[in-house]
C-alpha cells in the first residue's frame, strides 16, 4: 500500500536551515563544545487567527527575558546564569549551556506590534501574534463619458 505525504516546502528548508545550523556550529566549536554559543529552541506554529512562537527557555528566571519588535523582527535576549561553580577536573559531563543569547526571526507583515502578547509558563516562552485583517477588494464604479452610474431603487 502506498502512503501520501502532503509536501510542505516550507517545513522542508526550516528543517534543512536547523541541520545546516548543526553542522556549521559543529565545525567551529571543536571537539569540547565549551566555544558554542547557546541558542534555545523555536518552534512555529499557525491558527486560524494567529501565529505563535514558542521559546525553551528552561532555567532563566521571566525578568532576565527581553522581547522586542522592531521593523517586523521579533527579537529575544536572555541571559542563563550558570549557579554551581565546580572545578573542571571533576566534571563527568558538561552539556547545558549558559550565557547570553540573542534570537530575532521575521513577523508576518501588517502585524500590529500593540496586540502582540508573551507569557512564560515552565521554562517556555509563548509569544503569540495576531494576524494582519487581510485587505478585502473594493469595488470601484466605473463612469462612462465623466457621469457616474446612479443607483435606483425603492423606498418604504
Amino acid at each position: 500500500m502506498t502512503t501520501l505525504v502532503r509536501w510542505d516546502p516550507l517545513r522542508d528548508v526550516a528543517s534543512l536551515q536547523t541541520e545546516l545550523s548543526r553542522l556549521m556550529n559543529g565545525m567551529l566549536e571543536g571537539p569540547g563544545r565549551a566555544t558554542q554559543a547557546w541558542v534555545p529552541t523555536l518552534d512555529v506554529w499557525e491558527t486560524d487567527d494567529s501565529v505563535v512562537y514558542a521559546f525553551d527557555l528552561p532555567g532563566i528566571p521571566q525578568e532576565a527575558i527581553s522581547v522586542e519588535v522592531e521593523d517586523g523582527a521579533l527579537t529575544v535576549s536572555a541571559t542563563r546564569e550558570r549557579k554551581h561553580e565546580v572545578d573542571t577536573d571533576r566534571y563527568h559531563r558538561f552539556e547545558r549551556r549558559h550565557g547570553s543569547f540573542t534570537r530575532t526571526v521575521g513577523l508576518p507583515q501588517g502585524v500590529s506590534e500593540s496586540e502582540i502578547k508573551a507569557s512564560y509558563v515552565n521554562g517556555v516562552l509563548e509569544i503569540t501574534v495576531p494576524k494582519p485583517e487581510q485587505q478585502k477588494p473594493k469595488r470601484i464604479e466605473i463612469s462612462v463619458d465623466g457621469v457616474q452610474p446612479t443607483i435606483e431603487g425603492e423606498t418604504k
